[in-house]
Order: structure tokens, then sequence, then C-alpha cells
């Protein structure tokens, strides 16, 4: 996402933040975001991805996660906790950009993953209470989605909001 990208220069060319995390958890690996901040240090690219999906050639982010196909909720969640948060609090940003895809949901058409909407739910639960409790400023995309039951895809991205809605109101 070229928005990520020119959104993160200028966060750190401006001096508005000093380590930008960009956490992309699309089920395509974040190919683009990736290479075009491949030299910048200060930005923290995370991708938690389908292995065997688009694209077939990978660009190589600061942390990859290629999952197996069918990976469900519990594995897939488990790699968030063992191998996206170590990195992620180690790092400290202090600004983040959350790519929420929906398309790790099990049934989607372009996905390989097989999560359901309450491990979906988890999923963003866990990002946007990560960013309220260490009061980082969260910019969050609504990203890939072509489930073959809209409202299966619609419920997905309610959820997303709801979890957002709910850690900014527990931290006032």
């Amino acid at each position: 996402m070229r928005c990520n990208v020119l959104s993160a220069r200028w966060l750190l060319d401006t001096a508005q933040a000093a380590r930008v995390l960009v956490l992309d958890l699309d089920v395509h690996q974040g190919n683009g975001t990736a290479a075009l901040l491949a030299d910048e240090p200060h930005v923290l690219t995370v991708s938690v991805h389908a292995e065997h999906n688009y694209p077939f050639r990978k660009a190589r982010s600061r942390l990859d996660v290629p999952l197996p196909d069918g990976t469900g909720d519990a594995a897939y969640l488990a790699a968030l906790a063992q191998q996206v948060a170590p990195v992620v609090t180690a790092f400290a940003p202090d600004f983040a950009f959350y790519l929420a895809g929906a398309d790790v949901l099990a049934g989607d058409q372009l996905g390989r993953l097989a999560l359901n909407l309450a491990g979906v739910r988890a999923r963003d639960r866990r990002a946007f209470r990560w960013a309220a409790r260490t009061r980082t400023p969260l910019v969050t995309v609504l990203a890939g989605g072509d489930h073959r039951d809209p409202a299966t895809l619609i419920q997905a991205r309610l959820n997303t909001i709801d979890e957002a809605l709910a850690a900014l109101t527990a931290t006032r």
C-alpha cells in the first residue's frame, strides 16, 4: 500500500514519529511496502501471510511470517503472539499502520488461510488493545476481502470496527 509508505515517510521526515510500524495482516505478503521501505531502518515492516499465495516472488519485510495453507485461528494467533509481538515490543514504534485483511477468512476466493470470524476478531482485538495499551497512534486500513458470502465479509468488517471502538473506549 503506497499510502502507508508515503505516510510513514512523511511521519519520519517531519519528525512526527521516530519509529513506525507497518503491520500487514492481509493474506498476501506486503511486498510493495516491504520493497519500498527495505532501506528504512526506522520502519518495521511486518507481514503475516499465506506462504503459497500471491505474490509468488516475495519481497523481504523486516519480519515475514509465512503460514501454510489452511492455517486456522489457533495457529494464526499463536504466530502473532510468539513471532510478531516480541519483535514489535522490542522495536517500540511511536506510530503504527495496521492492514486488517479480511481475506484470511476461510472461504475467501483469493485467500488460502482458514480463520473464522472469531479468529479474525481476536486478531483485531490484539492489534487495537496493543495500540491502546502502549498509547501508539494507529491507522487502520480495511484490506483484502473476496469472501464468497458477502454477509460474512461485512460481519468481519463490522467486527474490526467494533474492536477498534472497544479499545478506544477502554482507554478513556
